[in-house]
C-alpha cells in the first residue's frame, strides 16, 4: 500500500522556509480556530487533529529534518530507528557505490508492510520461511502483527478565579498514566465559562501498537467573585450612587475586572435598581473577537444623617 504523503507545511499554511517561531504561531492560530471546544462546525475536529499532527512534526527540529529529507518515507525511517535494528540503515546510501546485506523478513515488513516486494520470490524458492532460513541459517519465525489501539482519555479539574477567566491562564495538571507520574501544562483560554472543558490533545494514556495517545480533558471551575457576577459574556456589579447624583445627574467611579476604574455617567432622575451599561468592559468572547459589557446596577444611597430640608420636602410630598 503506497504511503500517503501529507504536506504539513500546507496544513499550517507556512512556507518550507518558515522559522520555528512562525510554525508555532501558525499552529496557535489554527488550533484556536478549530479547537472542538470552540468550533462546533462539522469537520472542525478532524481539521484540529491535522493541525496538531503537522505541528508535532514541524515543531520538532529532528522530525522536521527527517520529513524534509525523506518526504513520505520519513515515518518508515523513524520506525526503523525506534526498532533498534542492527546493521546498516536501509535508507542510507554508502559512499563509493552500493553495499549489500541480508534483510530479515521483520525489516522488510517494517519497511514495506504486508506486501513486501520480495515475498513471492522467497516463498517460491525457499518456502514460507522467507529469507531468514535461506541466508542466515536461522529457523524462520512467524511474526504476530500488533493492532494499533488508541489510548484512553483522562479527565481532571482546575479551579481558577474570575480574573484568570478574564485574562486567560495556565494550570499544571498532575497525571499518573502507564505507571508513571507526569505534569502537563494546560492553557485555559480567556473568556472560558464555568464548567467548560479544555482539551490537551495527545496527553492522555499512551496508545499501544503504535496507536495514538488519548486526550486530557480538564473541566474548569470558576470561583465566585465578591464584586462581579457573570451573565454570559457580560459582567454585572452594584454601584452606590448618592441621592443627589441620582436626582441631579453626575458621574461615579466603577471598578473593572482589569483592576482599574472608569467613570459612569448617571443621568438625572436615575431610579434605584436601574441598570447602566459600560460597553466592552465585560468578558472576552471565546469563539469570536470582542468582549461583552459591564452592567452597573444602581444602588441609590440616602445621605446620613438626613438633612432637614430633605425631611421637610419628603413630608410635603407625603401630605400632598
Amino acid at each position: 500500500m503506497p504511503t500517503t504523503f501529507k504536506d504539513y507545511y500546507a496544513t499550517l499554511g507556512v512556507p518550507r522556509t518558515a522559522t520555528e517561531k512562525e510554525i508555532h504561531s501558525a499552529f496557535r492560530k489554527l488550533a484556536r480556530k478549530y479547537h472542538p471546544d470552540i468550533n462546533h462546525e462539522a469537520g472542525a475536529e478532524d481539521r484540529f487533529k491535522e493541525v496538531n499532527e503537522a505541528h508535532e512534526v514541524l515543531g520538532d527540529a529532528e522530525k522536521r529534518r527527517k520529513y524534509d529529507e525523506l518526504g513520505p518515507r520519513w515515518q518508515e525511517y523513524e520506525a526503523w530507528e525506534r526498532a533498534g535494528r542492527p546493521g546498516q540503515n536501509p535508507f542510507q546510501q554508502q559512499p563509493g557505490g552500493f553495499e549489500y546485506r541480508t534483510v530479515s523478513p521483520e525489516e522488510l515488513e517494517d519497511l514495506f508492510g504486508d506486501r513486501a516486494p520480495f515475498s513471492d520470490f522467497f516463498e517460491t524458492f525457499f518456502g514460507g520461511g522467507g529469507s531468514a532460513s535461506a541466508f542466515s541459517g536461522r529457523q524462520p519465525r512467524r511474526r504476530t502483527r500488533t493492532v494499533a489501539s488508541r489510548g484512553e482519555d483522562v479527565e481532571g479539574e482546575a479551579d481558577i478565579t474570575l480574573e484568570e477567566a478574564f485574562q486567560g491562564t495556565t494550570r499544571t495538571v498532575e497525571l499518573e498514566t502507564g505507571g508513571r507520574r507526569r505534569r502537563v501544562e494546560v492553557r485555559i483560554p480567556a473568556g472560558i465559562h464555568d464548567g467548560a472543558r479544555v482539551r490537551a490533545a495527545g496527553q492522555g494514556v499512551q496508545g499501544s501498537g503504535g496507536g495514538a495517545s488519548g486526550d486530557l480533558f480538564v473541566r474548569v471551575r470558576i470561583q465566585p467573585h465578591a464584586s462581579f457576577k457573570r451573565e454570559g459574556a457580560n459582567l454585572t456589579t452594584r454601584v452606590h450612587v448618592p441621592l443627589a447624583v441620582a436626582v441631579a445627574g453626575g458621574s461615579v467611579p466603577v471598578p473593572t475586572l482589569r483592576g482599574t476604574s472608569v467613570q459612569l455617567t448617571v443621568p438625572p432622575g436615575t431610579q434605584n435598581g436601574a441598570r447602566l451599561r459600560l460597553r466592552g468592559l465585560g468578558m472576552p468572547h471565546v469563539k469570536s473577537e470582542g468582549t461583552g459589557d459591564l452592567v452597573a446596577t444602581i444602588d441609590v444611597r440616602l445621605p446620613h444623617p438626613l438633612p432637614d430640608e430633605l425631611k421637610h420636602w419628603a413630608a410635603g410630598q407625603t401630605r400632598g
